[in-house]
């Protein structure tokens, strides 16, 4: 009769008798019931939606691995560097010669960056104890959402302060 043990690390027999050694682990401990974005979700769902939707997935992660204090912390970055960003786009000159991947690269792998240094080892504990993680779609999807509110609150504000438009 085989019987499995995923924990097992040794099994001594002696005689009749069978001796388990098992991990360090408490067998009794259940895996994390709440899911969390890794960092190359957030760095994929930030490219697509900007910096506003790497606030909202580091808020959610910070939110489910009971960091509560750090939630405004990241929706205020998040804001922030989305207007600094949004602002130096329209004040650079010839902004249009600078590759139109370039400036979300950059603000996508600053914020993968800020996720492994404030996130990194609880996510990878939560991962280690068998817990869930979102699918990288999910992050997709949000970051489409994301640029199509961006888009539009970009676009209202150049409607709204063109005065050749509003005339």
């Amino acid at each position: 009769m085989v019987i499995l043990f995923p924990n097992l690390r040794k099994a001594v027999n002696v005689g009749r008798n069978f001796y388990l050694t098992f991990m360090e682990e408490n067998l009794l401990s259940l895996p994390p019931d709440f899911k969390v974005y890794k960092d190359r979700a957030i760095y994929v769902g930030t490219f697509l939606g900007g910096p506003l939707v790497a606030g909202y997935l580091s808020a959610e992660n910070f939110k489910n691995l009971g960091q509560q204090d750090k939630v405004k912390t990241a929706w205020f970055i998040s804001i922030a560097s989305t207007i600094a960003i949004v602002g130096i786009v329209f004040l650079i000159p010839n902004i249009e010669k600078v590759p139109s991947f370039i400036i979300p690269i950059i603000y996508a792998g600053i914020a993968q960056y800020l996720v492994q240094k404030t996130q990194g080892p609880a996510i990878k504990s939560h991962i280690e104890k068998g817990g869930p993680v979102y699918s990288v779609w999910r992050a997709v999807w949000i970051g489409l959402i994301g640029a199509a509110i961006l888009f539009t609150l970009i676009f209202a504000i150049i409607l709204l302060t063109n005065k050749e438009v509003l005339q």
